[in-house]
């Protein structure tokens, strides 16, 4: 999967043109509030997903303009191909020609993985972000997925609801007892679903995530990731993990009673990041932590690689911030038969790039 070429017109603070990067490694050298975060965004829209800057799609459109265009062209499925995305007050897409009921439609056509500061909360924040980590990376490889998900959703939801109906009282009465135990059982087996799929994302996900960190840190250091979930055990089948959630569900009633929503349930469960045995989050340095997360979103990459049969595209964004030379030098000249796209400031990164290129942007204009 490649970018050939992206255009571009009332885009952020882009001035209008044209870009056509390279097959390699692309770096996009500049101070701060030049634009190149917004060149990264302008071509991360073409996966169909949201800016990953959390932008509403009115707030990308330059101050002087009254609609932004972007157009560009790939490579993906063995053939040329060409994607445009006009944005006012919402986006409106076409492929190949042809318009798209919404930009949701054009995930699977273009793909790509971004790493930009804000995913750091993956390690520094709470478990919300890892879990929604894990399940929009396996949404990307089973899209059924997101049926999972809203079901269980559905189903947590109408429990809480029942939960606060029953008052405040930490005592649970017989007939509030047989109907908690009928959403046990729904949102157990809707739960099951969604751990049994985390476990296996995560499965597959850990030797890809510890060979690229094991790469950055030159092997000094070892990442392990691991699915924190009560319900879950080796080798455990759904019906097996069910009937732990519905145990440990039951077990839960005057707590949760109490607290007027499910204190325990596959919403609560979490993802273990160790370095060398000990958690990332509480010893691990700005620079392993910032490794860790490059190394989740790279094994990510090469997870939906096995679906597409192609890499996707690799949005970096001021990834080398923080990291030693010898961390620096693997994602400039160890990362191959891919396209990657690298945001930096510091102009010396850009002069150990063995090959690629590397283009300066100043106030929205691009120059190699």
């Amino acid at each position: 999967m490649t970018v050939r070429k992206l255009t571009f017109d009332g885009f952020r603070n882009l001035h209008p043109g044209q870009w056509e990067p390279c097959e390699g490694v692309n770096i996009l050298a500049g101070d701060n509030a030049q634009g190149k975060t917004n060149l990264l965004e302008a071509c991360w829209l073409f996966t169909g997903a949201r800016s990953f800057r959390g932008a509403k799609d009115r707030e990308m459109v330059a101050f002087d303009a009254e609609r932004a265009a972007l157009s560009l062209d790939f490579f993906a499925g063995g053939r040329d191909q060409q994607a445009s995305i006009a944005i006012e007050q919402r986006r409106s897409v076409s492929l190949n020609g042809v318009k798209l009921p919404s930009a949701a439609r054009l995930a699977g056509n273009f793909c790509g993985i971004v790493f930009s500061p804000a995913h750091l909360s993956l390690i520094k924040d709470g478990p919300e972000g890892r879990r929604r980590f894990v399940d929009s990376a396996y949404c990307q490889l089973r899209p059924a997925y997101i049926g999972t998900l809203t079901e269980h959703a559905k189903v947590l939801t109408q429990r809480n609801a029942f939960l606060r109906q029953m008052g405040e009282s930490c005592s649970v009465s017989s007939s509030e007892g047989e109907m908690l135990a009928l959403w046990d059982n729904a949102l157990a087996v809707a739960a099951a679903r969604v751990t049994a799929a985390r476990c296996r994302y995560v499965q597959k996900l850990q030797p890809l995530a510890a060979d690229i960190y094991s790469g950055l840190s030159g092997g000094r250091e070892k990442l392990t990731l691991s699915w924190n979930s009560p319900a879950y055990e080796a080798g455990a089948s759904a019906a097996q993990i069910a009937a732990n959630w519905a145990g440990l569900l039951a077990n839960a009633h005057r707590a949760d009673k109490s607290a007027g929503f499910s204190t325990v349930g596959a919403h609560r469960e979490d993802m273990d990041i160790l370095l060398d045995g000990v958690p990332a989050r509480t010893y691990g340095s700005q620079g392993q932590q910032r490794s860790a997360v490059l190394a989740l979103k790279m094994a990510e990459a090469t997870l939906l690689q096995e679906v597409t049969d192609e890499p996707p595209v690799a949005f970096l964004d001021d990834v080398m911030s923080e990291l030693d030379v010898s961390r620096q030098d693997y994602i400039l000249n160890h990362i191959h038969d891919w396209q990657v796209f690298i945001t930096c400031c510091e102009p010396t990164a850009a002069l150990r790039l063995s090959a690629g290129k590397v283009f300066q942007i100043k106030q929205g204009v691009i120059s190699e």
